[in-house]
């Protein structure tokens, strides 16, 4: 007669993973209402000896291990994980549907391949013949790399410890299983039992391990938040399918900095590393006649970019004027509208105004607040901003200019890219050492104004 095994009914908060004894309006975790779900998971029965304690060791008593890590050969994913993927660490990848994940995945095992290192690759989302067409689009030989389509648990796990694999890549977490689980696949159950083993065996067997994790309605990895406290390295891969670009960014690097993002493109022939990010949200400049855009430089990471603000004022025909903001805050842009009729006397009240960032990008940096009103202002006086001039500043409320950040890496990059002028905040003037640019420093939004479209 086959033993029963024992099951306990548990309720997961599928926003941060919280376990519950009970179901409940609210999570006590995140504050989340109506999150909890139900799972029926196995009782694991307590081993028999106690487990060996642990010897308390002093920090300076610690050895280092001197492990050289894994480098792909693609930059701009290397650049996010610090240089390189150690062994035993673990990367969760995750990104909205259809945004290249499996894509780079397919490319990166090609490239730590092609590096001399064997690697698994396990699907549970395509066959391997829907594998195969894809490599051979993408030009992926693949001569190291073995493919296996598999959902189980127990047998990836087999693969793991038994093939001697220096990169192991799962895509995707949602669909492994565990048998011990009555639940399906993509439950929060499954996610986390399936995900601690995996990064078990990769530590165990001192093997690189992806995840790749599907992205909920609300911006977040699919299943429970605590997936991203067990990993080492959570990285999201961000884009826009009407665009081209793909920004890898770093979010969590237990060996590395978190203020660095890669930059590709997608094309035909898959994911391409962009050289020049700046020319490549860039319009061409040479257009004097131009009016309402503005050239800035943001900072994504510790990576400068310069990108270009385009506005369009018009006359409010149809009584309350629209405010349209496109990569910017809505709430940002009429706080601007309203310094600039309150501390200029623009008359923005009866006019429309829509604002939209060159290339489809979504930025959140107050050093926009210039370049945005300086776009606003050509575009409603129809006054060209002159080639070759970066604009950059936060504006306070009172109209004043506040100093940014990383104001080197900003100027030097315009420099680079051929700009001659840049209007920057008075304060911010004293910071830049020797540049072939002329730095004109600026204390209110008045003058500034003047500078740029004088």
């Amino acid at each position: 007669m086959a033993l029963k095994r024992k099951i306990k009914t548990a309720y997961f908060c599928s926003q941060c993973g919280a376990e519950h004894p009970k179901w409940q309006g609210q999570c006590r975790e995140c504050g989340e209402w109506n999150s909890l779900i139900e799972e029926r998971t196995p009782v694991h029965k307590a081993a028999a000896s106690r487990p060996a304690v642990s010897r308390p060791t002093k920090i300076t008593d610690i050895q280092p291990e001197s492990r050289d890590g894994f480098v792909s050969g693609i930059p701009e994913l290397d650049r996010v994980l610090g240089g390189r993927i150690l062994p035993g660490m673990t990367v969760l990848l995750g990104g909205e549907p259809g945004i290249g994940k499996s894509t780079l995945l397919l490319q990166a095992a090609d490239a730590y391949s092609r590096a001399g290192l064997p690697v698994l690759y396990v699907t549970g989302e395509e066959s391997l013949p829907q594998i195969k067409i894809r490599s051979e689009r993408l030009n992926v030989s693949g001569e190291r790399v073995t493919v296996v389509n598999s959902t189980d648990l127990n047998e990836i796990l087999s693969l793991v410890t038994t093939g001697d694999y220096a990169v192991v890549l799962i895509d995707s977490i949602q669909t492994v299983a565990s048998e011990q689980f009555d639940s399906p696949p993509g439950t929060v159950g499954q996610i986390r039992e399936c995900a601690a083993q995996l990064i078990r065996a990769a530590k165990t067997e001192s093997c690189a391990l992806y995840l790749v994790g599907h992205i909920t309605k609300e911006g977040m990895i699919a299943g429970p938040k605590v997936l991203e406290h067990m990993v080492d390295t959570v990285i999201y891969f961000e884009g826009d399918s009407a665009h081209l670009y793909r920004i890898l960014r770093v979010t969590k690097n237990r060996f590395g900095s978190v203020a660095e993002i890669g930059l590709f493109q997608m094309t035909s022939e898959g994911l391409v590393e962009v050289a020049n990010p700046s020319s490549f949200f860039l319009t061409d400049n040479d257009q004097p006649t131009r009016t309402g855009a503005a050239v800035t430089g943001i900072c994504e990471g510790n990576r400068p970019l310069l990108v270009e603000i385009q506005a369009l004022v018009s006359s409010a025909a149809y009584g309350n004027p629209q405010r349209v903001a496109g990569g910017i805050d809505s709430k940002r842009l009429a706080l601007l509208l309203a310094i600039l009729e309150k501390r200029c006397g623009y008359p923005m009240g009866t006019h429309d105004v829509f604002v939209s960032v060159a290339g489809g990008l979504r930025l959140t940096e107050p050093s926009l607040d210039l370049a945005v009103m300086a776009a606003i202002v050509s575009s409603l006086e129809n006054r060209p901003i002159g080639s070759g001039m970066l604009v950059l500043g936060e504006v306070g409320l009172s109209g004043e200019m506040r100093g940014i950040t990383m104001i080197e890496r900003r100027i030097a990059e315009a420099a680079k890219l051929g700009y001659t002028t840049a209007v920057i905040p008075k304060s911010n003037v004293s910071q830049v050492g020797q540049t072939p640019m002329e730095l004109i420093g600026v204390a209110d939004l008045q003058s500034a104004l003047d500078r740029i479209l004088g």
